[in-house]
């Protein structure tokens, strides 16, 4: 096999950052006792800020972009992998200040990887990828908090990204209600009812300024939105509702006031997926291979090459993209 390999690189001179595919060699790669041939990764959010620089994701220069990656053991010195073996990483600083996924190879900490469901193709776990296995954590979440089916709808916003179609998938196929946000709701209604959404609204009811207490709409909810989204999503939860947060895609900002806990008992719970203990990433992969319909999967996932990245950064950031992105290495 040859040494070398492409990647997209990620640089900075002074204020200036850009971004390039380039060829790397092994020599290139940063520590760790397990090296992967990566064979897909995908496109999220969190990578479109980075790749573009909108935000400070990367915090160290130059570095290989992507947040996930799933491939085939190379070679390792971690007891828990061997040759061959099939992984998935989301997370844990990769893309961030270790070399990402955007390379057909990576070095990394076996203490971060995860044995893939047999079930699970390399290609379907970067369908699911960090937006999708976020999905999972913020269901599990909610089953923790007491929201099961009987207790009455529950909300997805930013129902047509990533996190919001796997979540709908999810919670469709164990039995739930599902209420679709979204601001395109008129173009993805079909998309969105084909994942198994009952209810669409449009995402400009929740994303104006509200009133600190509204009427009544939903028992549970998961919020990839935050800022105005957010703060109204609480404001009309039900009585002992939850709801889960795991995006900022309007903003960090929560202007809120503290009536929807105080007055109805309101939960809002917190899910990273970044640094989630391995047990947890563990649970939550045996889940995605039991509870989630790769059908509906495959329905919102489209294919790019690492060539087309740069572009899909933009794209994704001005919501011009729906459901996941698998980038073919």
């Amino acid at each position: 096999m040859t040494d070398k390999f492409r990647a997209l690189v990620v640089m900075k001179d002074g204020d200036r950052q850009g971004a390039s595919i380039t060829e790397l060699t092994d020599a290139d790669l940063m520590d760790g006792d397990v090296t992967v041939a990566v064979e897909h990764s995908t496109v999220n959010y969190k990578d479109g800020l980075a790749i573009t620089g909108k935000a400070p994701v990367i915090r160290k220069f130059p570095l290989i972009a992507g947040i996930d990656l799933a491939g085939r053991v190379l070679r390792s010195e971690n007891p828990r992998f061997h040759e061959g073996d099939r992984v998935v990483l989301n997370g844990y600083g990769l893309g961030e200040v270790h070399h990402g996924g955007y390379a057909q190879r990576a070095r990394i900490k076996g203490e971060w990887l995860v044995h893939l469901p047999e079930n699970i193709s390399t290609a379907q776990a970067m369908a699911i990828g960090t937006a999708g296995y976020t999905a999972m954590l913020c269901v599990m979440t909610l089953e923790r908090e007491g929201i099961t089916p009987a207790s009455g709808d529950v909300l997805v916003t930013g129902a047509a990204g990533g996190v919001g179609s796997v979540t709908i998938a999810l919670l469709d196929k164990l039995g739930y209600r599902v209420v679709a946000s979204s601001r395109r709701a008129e173009q993805e209604g079909e998309y969105l009812r084909g994942l198994g959404a009952d209810e669409i609204i449009n995402a400009r009811e929740l994303s104006e300024p509200g009133r600190p207490l509204g009427k009544e709409r939903w028992a549970g909810a998961v919020d990839s939105v935050g800022s105005y989204t957010l703060a109204n999503v609480l404001s009309q939860t039900k009585y002992d509702g939850v709801v889960v947060a795991c995006g900022l895609a309007q903003g960090s900002d929560l202007p809120a006031t503290v009536m929807p806990f105080i007055l109805r008992d309101v939960t809002l719970a917190g899910v990273d997926s970044v640094m989630a203990p391995r047990e947890k990433r563990e649970e939550a992969w045996r889940r995605l291979a039991t509870d989630l319909d790769l059908a509906k999967l495959d329905s919102m996932t489209s294919r790019a090459t690492l060539d087309e990245v740069l572009t899909l950064a933009g794209e994704i950031l001005a919501g011009k993209t729906r459901g996941r992105v698998v980038v073919d290495l």
